[in-house]
């Protein structure tokens, strides 16, 4: 499966008290691909390092980076599916470029895009998402 995944869920696979945490272990172990452009990237990067450290942020990078389950592709397109937060275009922009199956999110944001006539978009929260991988 391959998912476009929201920094607002990133930051809860990555916390080793979550309950979702096994989330990142299934990444991991090759569970589900990733799909990311240089703008979710750098997003990503800037939050951890953020709301956790340097070190930690370049390691997840790192990690990400580098694994075999990941696909990296810049939309030369901009579709502008959400109106309400132009900064989300980039995942949307992403799953339509990669063929990515869902957008994992729990931002209100991402419901213009599940009624997007075209391209459509199949979004769900990471509670849902959760419960697909156990």
């Amino acid at each position: 499966m391959k998912i476009v995944l929201d920094t607002n869920c990133l930051l809860q696979i990555l916390g080793a008290k979550s309950k979702y945490a096994f989330l990142f272990d299934k990444y991991l172990q090759g569970e589900y691909t990733l799909c990311v452009s240089s703008d979710i990237l750098l997003e990503y990067e800037e939050i951890l390092k953020a709301k956790a450290s340097p070190v930690a942020a370049d390691l997840f990078m790192k990690v990400i980076t580098r694994s075999r389950n990941i696909i990296r592709k810049d939309p030369y397109f901009r579709l502008g599916i959400i109106k309400q937060d132009n900064d989300d275009n980039k995942f949307t922009d992403c799953a339509f470029a990669c063929g990515a199956d869902v957008i994992v999110t729990n931002d209100s944001h991402f419901d213009e895009a599940k009624e997007s006539p075209f391209p459509t978009f199949h979004v769900i929260n990471l509670e849902d998402f959760a419960k697909l991988l156990r």
